[in-house]
């Protein structure tokens, strides 16, 4: 008996694992393997123009005109969503980028050895970590060098409390109050991540996009470009509305957190594009 009862058990066993071999062979779900690559676009704009520097004017909220000589920021920490709640993390030493209006690469934020699949949104810091902020200069090379001045001496730094300068937007206006020399200028440069030694504000922001019904899929032979905007009319609108002519200057203040609290918001989807190869 005992003879028998192990082959029913055996045949029970083999006839199961066989409807189970069937059912993956048959199903759309079995999971692609290898890696791919997925590159993020920031295409800077203000609201349905592009961002010219220097010479293209554009108008607030507030009715004022402006125009953008200088528009820097580093978004970091991005993740790729997927429709089941899963998300793959992006290992943190390769996702610290400065995105520079000025430099059209460094729009390009290109993903290496993403795992194969479909992701349907994403989401980044805009700025620098505390925990990066504070770590040791080994871990803060390329774009988070702090001696780096290559960026057209625009420096992303603060060598003091503050650390990295998570938004940097300069440009005139002619309602900014005049300067020594007659220029009427305004300069944001945003950071904060809650001090080092002394307590600071934390203007550090977490963006989180969904791709609506377009679907990124990643394979080896298959690398999606999403494509995102930037609105920069944003940085004057949001929670709070905010004037060039109250606010021409705006670096370390508690009112940078304002503006903080409104560009977290001018980041949005606009479309994809799929490259085979």
């Amino acid at each position: 008996m005992k003879g028998l009862s192990y082959f029913i058990y055996s045949l029970f066993a083999a006839l199961a694992f066989s409807a189970l071999l069937l059912a993956c062979t048959n199903s759309n779900e079995i999971a692609p393997t290898g890696t791919g690559e997925l590159t993020l676009e920031f295409d800077n704009v203000a609201g349905t123009k592009n961002v010219v520097l220097g010479s293209g004017t554009y108008q607030n909220a507030a009715g004022e005109s402006f125009t953008v000589d200088l528009l820097n920021y580093f978004v970091s920490n991005i993740k790729l969503l997927r429709a089941d709640g899963t998300h793959y993390t992006v290992p943190q030493d390769s996702s610290y980028f400065l995105i520079r209006e000025a430099e059209r690469q460094s729009q390009f934020v290109k993903l290496k050895n993403v795992p194969a699949g479909e992701y349907v949104g994403v989401e980044f810091v805009v700025g620098v970590d505390s925990l990066r902020s504070v770590s040791d200069i080994s871990k803060r090379t390329g774009v988070l060098d702090p001696a780096d001045a290559s960026h057209e001496g625009n420096s992303m730094y603060w060598s003091w409390n503050s650390g990295y300068i998570f938004l940097k937007m300069e440009g005139t206006s002619p309602q900014a109050p005049a300067d020594a020399a007659g220029n009427r200028k305004f300069r944001y440069h945003i950071g904060g991540f809650g001090g080092y030694s002394t307590p600071t504000f934390n203007n550090i922001h977490t963006v989180r996009l969904q791709f609506g019904s377009d679907k990124a899929q990643v394979g080896p032979s298959s690398s999606p470009e999403v494509h995102l905007l930037a609105d920069v009319l944003k940085v004057f609108n949001g929670p709070a509305q905010v004037s060039l002519a109250t606010n021409p200057t705006v670096m370390v203040s508690p009112f940078s957190t304002t503006i903080a609290n409104n560009y977290v918001n001018m980041f949005s989807y606009d479309h994809m594009h799929s490259h085979s190869h």
